[in-house]
């Protein structure tokens, strides 16, 4: 009898871990996450998945531990992993922007660029990456690595950090101003290459995207349904945007048509009132849980 097949899914522990199995479960797999095991439960027989590190992801991938996982490329560039990306996906723990990692500095430090650097030390989590960096710009400084806390260690114990920030606010309430950007950073579902060459295993990965990318982008949309009487159908679809043209059906009460489309859910709100104001009747806004184009 052969062994069924199984994909090693890696599952980011750390910020990333509650927003990837948010997105998985509205993808289609109900993931169990237990402080306890590093093994999630999972509700596909043709899975297994391993909560590692983000930092250590695309090394684990790399080597051909795991077949695929979630990290951000942030860290697939500082452990220099030749992996395949599949794709981005956009769903950082608190807003949809990137991940920056920005050099900083004291409010009243006299550093204004990175040719400022020079014989100075810096501490970062992201050794590698800033090393390159500086080596690109023709710059030599120190570069110690940081297990935390690293915003404190720039009024004290070095010159200058390099860190990661979303909105900027931490670095601020630390009295710290940004100099430069290094990088930006979004999460991305990784292959190892191995994997991607495998038939069955790249059909799985490719799901899995196909319907991660179909969750993501219906966060940011909403179904729409009304009634309208026929007369007045032209002057509201031309203020309904849609993914291709709304679909309209004929309602048994004569005169009158039933129209349902998917738009942002930005606009729903100036939407409504003005399809109220045109005649529109029975209007229904609904949640959506995957949009594949």
């Amino acid at each position: 009898m052969s062994r069924k097949k199984k994909l090693k899914f890696g599952l980011p522990k750390g910020s990333l871990q509650d927003a990837t199995v948010e997105k998985l479960a509205k993808a289609g797999w109900n993931v169990q996450v237990s402080s306890r095991s590093y093994i999630p439960y999972v509700d596909d027989d043709e899975m297994e998945i391993r909560t590692i590190r983000a930092q250590e992801m695309s090394v684990y991938v790399e080597r051909g531990y795991l077949d695929c996982g979630i990290t951000g490329r942030d860290w697939i560039d500082e452990n220099n992993s030749k992996v395949h990306e599949v794709g981005e996906f956009l769903f950082s723990k608190a807003t949809r922007r990137p991940a920056r990692w920005v050099l900083a500095v004291p409010e009243h430090s006299k550093i204004k660029s990175v040719k400022d650097l020079k014989g100075k030390r810096i501490a970062t989590e992201v050794v590698g990456l800033t090393k390159r960096w500086l080596k690109k710009n023709g710059v030599k400084a120190e570069v110690e690595f940081s297990w935390g806390a690293t915003e404190v260690k720039a009024h004290e114990l070095v010159d200058a950090i390099v860190e990661v920030t979303e909105t900027g606010s931490s670095l601020r309430a630390n009295k710290l101003r940004i100099v430069e950007e290094l990088m930006s950073s979004t999460p991305r579902l990784i292959s190892n290459k191995d994997s991607w060459e495998d038939k069955w295993k790249r059909q799985k990965i490719e799901t899995m995207a196909m319907l991660l990318r179909g969750a993501l982008d219906a966060e940011v949309k909403v179904g729409l349904k009304l009634n309208i009487e026929e007369k007045n159908l032209k002057k509201i679809l031309k203020r309904l945007p849609a993914l291709r043209n709304p679909t309209v059906n004929e309602l048994s009460q004569s005169g009158w048509v039933a129209v349902e489309t998917i738009i942002d859910e930005h606009v729903a709100r100036d939407i409504i009132p003005e399809l109220k104001l045109a005649g529109a009747e029975g209007i229904i806004e609904y949640p959506l849980n995957k949009v594949l184009y």
